[in-house]
């Protein structure tokens, strides 16, 4: 099974941009008129989450949204053959120097992401990263292990490391104690389960409960907590900038870096909410 399905994810790897595209083109309308992937999920999260918005406005970002979720499907298969050189010229991190400086100074650095834009194709920021850097992930096993051995194989094509989320905080104090500089990304947007539940934060007109490990991680072990700022120029093409999200979290009331970390988010989802993940029930432990 494993050699079978990734058998075909290489193969649609190879195909090129401008036919992936095509295909991408033609499956939309099965997706949204006839499968209709959980249409009533992302009507429901985007009428929840813009209540200013006319039902035009919604289905118009509705209909974008599915257009871009399917050309980031199959984006994503790219990443089993794709080149260093290829994923560079289009995933870029424009100020990726300013980063560097803060691991020349001997600073570890978490990357608080969001299942925005091409989150899959920001794997390949080792490619940018200093050599002696250890670059890691921070993912959900899969309950499929065989998809979930596909997907950590495409995930570690570009030199990244795939820790499992319950190993993080174990992962973060081999790499202290082995005095390692080390970058962690953590796509800190997930819903906790609901006896894991420490905090809300209001956020896209929700009250939601929030994962406060990556802000637990970045205090305790001392790491910079860098906000992910991505963007989709066009088709095919990302952007990605690094901000700090504050330069002394230590000094922070308890959960105030995570509710920083929820600002900056929804200030890029209202930009473009059609590049944002609705497919989730993200809103079902929200308060409101």
């Amino acid at each position: 099974m494993y050699y079978f399905i990734y058998f075909i994810i290489k193969t649609l790897s190879y195909i090129p941009f401008w036919m992936l595209y095509a295909i991408s083109d033609i499956m939309y309308y099965p997706l949204y008129y006839v499968i209709r992937y959980r249409r009533e999920i992302v009507r429901k999260n985007l009428t929840e989450s813009f209540p200013e918005k006319s039902l035009s406005e919604i289905i118009t970002i509705e209909k974008k949204f599915y257009r871009f979720f399917m050309d980031m499907l199959l984006e994503s298969s790219k990443i089993a053959s794709i080149s260093p050189d290829e994923i560079r010229k289009r995933m870029k991190f424009v100020n990726i120097d300013k980063t560097n400086k803060l691991l020349d100074e001997g600073k570890s650095l978490a990357f608080f992401m969001g299942h925005f834009c091409n989150w899959e194709w920001m794997t390949s920021v080792g490619l940018w990263i200093k050599d002696d850097v250890v670059c890691a992930q921070v993912y959900h096993k899969l309950i499929n292990e065989t998809f979930d051995k596909i997907i950590k194989q495409m995930r570690e094509r570009m030199g990244n490391i795939c820790v499992e989320m319950r190993h993080t905080a174990r992962f973060v104090a081999n790499m202290k104690a082995e005095n390692k500089a080390c970058m962690v990304a953590l796509i800190a947007d997930q819903s906790p389960k609901r006896r894991q539940i420490k905090h809300y934060v209001k956020f896209l007109n929700h009250m939601v409960p929030v994962l406060v490990g990556p802000e637990k991680i970045a205090n305790h072990f001392g790491y910079m907590p860098i906000f992910v700022n991505a963007k989709r120029v066009k088709r095919g093409y990302y952007e990605c900038e690094f901000s700090l999200l504050h330069n002394d979290p230590t000094s922070l009331p308890d959960y105030k870096l995570t509710d920083l970390y929820f600002e900056r988010l929804e200030d890029e989802i209202r930009k473009h909410p059609e590049c944002y993940l609705w497919t989730h029930n993200r809103f079902k432990y929200a308060k409101n």
